[in-house]
């Protein structure tokens, strides 16, 4: 996607399904249409992106902060080096604004940044040199070549071990079970990582949407076809941020497996969330 270029109708959620699925796609209805791109506001995002079609990678992240009047309030700033090879692994609670806060202030220390996504976010062409593409419903070998590549490259990656938004799980906003690729990553390719928490919640709508999905058995998770309008949501509110002090990779030896070690840095990373600011201490439970 290296040669897509920014139009006024840069997202098209038509033409999405009909690349993406087009055996769905001819069965959806204009007005089903209609409605998904009054939901992921189609147009005032086509706007912007045509607008400021000439800001590209970091520059367009600061504008996004500026456009949506976002505070940031950050802290552990100081155990982001301006060299190393680090995976800052963070909690996900937002679906956009997170990954684009994140983006903002590490790009304040350290400009190759480098952040693995769905590949249906590629398709926002301003924001392509800071992404690579993860698709979750298949592989092929020259995806797999730029992963193994990026990781073994000096780059500063920004990860979300969840891979899916935050959801509410009795009561509590947390996120489901983090994946072991950033453990297993880490250990691969030498990356000491620099546990991240983001303070930050969707909508209730979000959150029961997703709920009753789950009660009626639906597999495709339609509720993050509301992201974007949960992103519009967030428009002048504040988000913390706070980066902890780097877990040394060999850190993560045989005492646990690679599942039991995500799971404990997924507890460490909510605690710091509750004011923990001590090193991260295997022997603890948190």
């Amino acid at each position: 996607m290296d040669d897509f270029q920014i139009t006024e109708r840069t997202i098209n959620i038509e033409q999405v399904f009909r690349d993406k699925s087009p055996g769905t796609a001819k069965w959806i209805p204009g007005f089903v249409f209609a409605y998904l791109r009054r939901v992921i506001h189609e147009k005032e995002i086509n706007d912007f992106l045509f607008s400021n079609k000439e800001l590209i990678g970091l520059p367009f992240v600061q504008k996004l902060i500026t456009e949506f009047g976002v505070i940031l309030k950050v802290s552990g700033t100081e155990n982001i080096l301006p060299t190393g090879r680090y995976i800052i692994a963070a909690n996900h609670p937002l679906g956009g604004l997170d990954g684009v806060a994140l983006m903002n202030e590490v790009g304040k220390i350290r400009e190759d940044i480098v952040f693995p996504v769905n590949d249906l976010l590629m398709f926002l062409p301003n924001l392509q040199p800071l992404f690579i593409p993860i698709n979750k419903h298949g592989s092929n070998t020259e995806n797999l070549q730029v992963i193994h590549n990026t990781f073994e490259s000096d780059k500063l990656m920004l990860y979300f071990p969840a891979g899916l938004v935050s959801r509410k799980q009795n009561g509590v906003i947390k996120d489901l079970e983090w994946k072991t690729t950033f453990i297993s990553k880490a250990k691969k390719y030498k990356r000491d990582i620099i546990p991240c928490f983001v303070d930050g919640h969707n909508s209730n709508f979000f959150y029961n949407l997703a709920n009753l999905r789950k009660r009626l058995k639906i597999g495709a998770n339609i509720e993050m076809l509301y992201l974007p309008d949960e992103m519009f949501k967030q428009k002048n509110k504040t988000i913390h941020i706070t980066f902890g002090k780097p877990v040394p990779y060999d850190t993560f030896d045989k005492r646990y497996n690679f599942a039991e070690w995500a799971q404990k840095m997924k507890a460490y990373v909510y605690a710091m969330g509750d004011g923990l600011s001590e090193p991260f201490d295997p022997a603890k439970e948190y």
